[in-house]
């Protein structure tokens, strides 16, 4: 559909904008004169400039004498149906004339293969539009507001209710949720087992790996699913697919995609858009294994200088997460000074603090062998900005042969809770040297 911007639609432009304050208020931060007609610039700067020195759009009879140009008096009209009718028309309006001065501007420079700068300046003109959330007035219904927060907070458990309980319920929308961990000790497991979880309970699911095959990451969703060990999943294929289509049924999409190592979060988007239109659904959970592979969308850095790269990457994960409102998760590594402890900080997560500063949920994950001959994992609550659970550790079952992580029983949980107190009290209790 082409788009007629006449000078008569102009000119109504410019009269709503001198018709109410409060509406030039609101357009202002994207009103540019050059989007104008020849003829209109000098009015658009002039307003603007009255706007800017004297708090107040300039009077008709002003902008006449001054730029000659004969508007109308449209405020005693104005309904808000009609302000809502020019916001919408004229944030199109000032998005298409700066694409418009993009193109024009980009020609040189895609001559110049300067296609990254070509990009910035595209995206920049597209993301022109007006303020549409003006965010919470905190004097206003305070009940209304804290009931909102345990209606929408914490709604999307993990699958693992022990885990959720540190959580206030699990994770939310829009959050950044990082597992930490060595090389083996279990992050891809980890987010596996939670994109199996989501699925079967009717979330459409997209996991992303950028290290391992999808045929691999699929095989160990058959060994979760059905409980058999890996081998088994191999030998008993007939069994495994009669399980899969079962489970299907009342779960909600489940996709594998395997991208390039270095991949960005427009990489992602890009898959998210076309992948949601091809099969008309609406994504709930992604989950990227994981973030140290991927590299920024903002800037060009040395893929060596982990601190800076890192930095922007989860900036740029957790914005996707919250403009596209769905449930994330990702994992990190932890550095070579981790590998001799048993309990992680700050200082053990590899590119340092950058990350850490822009989680909401930051998981590290330790299992010695001793661990693993029990059928256990630690999880430790390292930082959680919604509840009060850092420094928390929680034991999880794992099952070595079909690669599947649950809730242990409440026995168990008994027997590890009695443990770790008398573990405690022993480490306290010392006798001092003779003096």
């Amino acid at each position: 559909m082409s788009e007629d911007y006449s000078t008569d639609l102009q000119k109504l432009y410019i009269e709503f904008l001198l018709a109410d304050k409060d509406l030039f208020v609101r357009c202002n931060a994207i009103l540019k004169s050059s989007y104008f007609d020849r003829q209109f610039r000098d009015t658009v700067d002039f307003i603007q400039k009255h706007a800017d020195e004297y708090q107040d759009v300039p009077m008709l009879d002003q902008v006449k004498a001054v730029n000659g140009i004969d508007v109308q008096d449209v405020s005693d009209r104005l309904s808000t149906e009609h302000k809502n009718w020019f916001m919408d028309n004229f944030e199109q309006f000032c998005r298409h004339k700066a694409l418009e001065a993009a193109i024009l501007q980009s020609a040189d420079k895609l001559e110049r293969k300067e296609y990254g700068t070509v990009e910035g300046i595209i995206k920049q003109a597209t993301e022109i539009g007006l303020a549409k959330d003006f965010g919470t007035n905190y004097w206003d219904d305070p009940a209304g507001r804290i009931q909102s927060i345990k209606d929408n907070r914490g709604q999307n458990t993990t699958g693992w209710l022990t885990f959720d309980k540190v959580l206030y319920g699990g994770f939310n929308p829009g959050e950044l949720n990082i597992f930490a961990g060595g090389s083996g000790s279990g992050k891809s497991l980890f987010m596996q087992n939670m994109a199996l979880n989501w699925a079967l309970m009717g979330k459409n699911v997209v996991y992303i790996t950028l290290e391992l095959s999808e045929e691999l990451c699929c095989m160990r969703l058959d060994a979760m699913l059905t409980g058999m060990g890996t081998r088994d999943v191999m030998k008993n294929s007939s069994d495994v697919e009669l399980r899969v289509k079962m489970a299907s049924k009342k779960a909600g999409r489940l996709q594998v995609i395997q991208m390039k190592n270095g991949s960005t979060v427009n990489d992602i988007k890009a898959y998210l858009r076309e992948y949601q239109i091809q099969h008309n659904i609406h994504v709930d959970a992604l989950l990227v294994d994981y973030l140290d592979l991927m590299m920024p969308v903002t800037v060009k850095v040395n893929p060596s200088d982990q601190f800076i790269k890192d930095k922007f990457v989860s900036e740029e994960l957790r914005n996707l997460a919250t403009e596209l409102g769905i449930l994330f998760v990702t994992a990190s590594q932890l550095n070579r000074s981790a590998v001799d402890e048993i309990e992680f900080d700050h200082s053990h997560i590899a590119g340092g603090i950058s990350k850490i500063n822009t989680a909401d949920n930051l998981i590290g994950i330790f299992s010695s062998r001793a661990m693993r001959e029990r059928g256990r994992v630690q999880i430790q609550f390292m930082k959680t900005r919604s509840s009060s659970g850092v420094g928390s550790k929680l034991d999880l079952k794992f099952n070595m042969d079909s690669l599947k992580i649950e809730d242990l029983d409440e026995d168990e949980q008994e027997d590890d809770a009695v443990t770790s107190i008398y573990q405690k009290l022993k480490t306290k209790s010392s006798v001092a040297p003779a003096g």
